[in-house]
């Protein structure tokens, strides 16, 4: 079932209103992520103003550490860490829109509903953004416990926190909190399993750059299945 939602989300990459979502998604992750690199590099330069040799990126230092071959390295390696934030973000600003287009192309017959106002969006990230800081810094002991299963810890723990986080904000358009966070607990291994899912490939550089849009689309799928299985089963007792 999961993948038929992830099957419905990829076909329509191709809509205009999806793709504009994915190309502004993208730009997005893109520039956050320049960003972060860049203050990194800067960090080292002031640390040490001379160039600094990295493992597998050879010397960095100074602006021309910035435009280097060498970050465009580091960026991708630091994607792998940053983008489950980056992805969080994205949900906060960009939500509304591909549900919207998801719900008009499959679910047209649904009421329309009042977007979220821009503040709120940006309070919800930012503590969403703090709790996966949070947990990701207690993992970083289990990590240095079992290195060899560190990428399952990672993707089960942040797969647990995006699943919770994209279904509870999909689910909260329709239902309101309490309805969501009902609906959530009662298929909650399924909830886990797609952030995992999402969680996974938000680990390979490049591809993770088109995961949150994906992610939003598919989780909205998987809101309407799921709320009208609860409906069927409430109904037939």
């Amino acid at each position: 079932m999961i993948w038929t939602d992830f099957r419905k989300a990829m076909a329509q990459l191709g809509d205009p209103r999806f793709l504009r979502v994915a190309v502004l998604g993208i730009a997005l992750a893109l520039v956050l992520l320049i960003a972060i690199a860049a203050l990194f590099v800067g960090l080292i330069d002031r640390a040490n103003p001379g160039s600094v040799d990295l493992p597998f990126l050879g010397p960095m230092g100074g602006l021309n550490a910035v435009l280097s071959w060498a970050t465009v390295l580091l960026m991708l390696v630091l994607s792998v860490f940053l983008m489950v934030p980056v992805a969080s973000a994205f949900s906060g600003l960009f939500l509304d829109d591909v549900a919207s287009a998801v719900e008009d192309r499959h679910y047209p017959s649904l009421p329309p509903v009042p977007r979220q106002g821009f503040a709120d969006s940006l309070v919800d990230t930012a503590n969403f953004i703090g709790l996966l800081i949070l947990v990701n810094g207690l993992c970083l002991f289990l990590y240095a416990i079992a290195l060899p299963f560190s990428p399952f810890i990672f993707w089960a723990a942040n797969g647990f926190m995006l699943g919770r986080e994209y279904f509870t904000l999909v689910a909260t358009r329709r239902l309101g909190r309490q309805g969501a966070k009902l609906l959530r607990g009662r298929y909650w291994a399924q909830v886990w399993l797609a952030g995992c899912l999402m969680a996974a490939p938000l680990s390979i550089p490049l591809i993770n750059l088109i995961i949150p849009v994906l992610g939003v689309a598919t989780f909205t799928h998987m809101f309407h299945r799921l709320s009208d299985s609860a409906a069927t089963v409430t109904r037939s007792t």
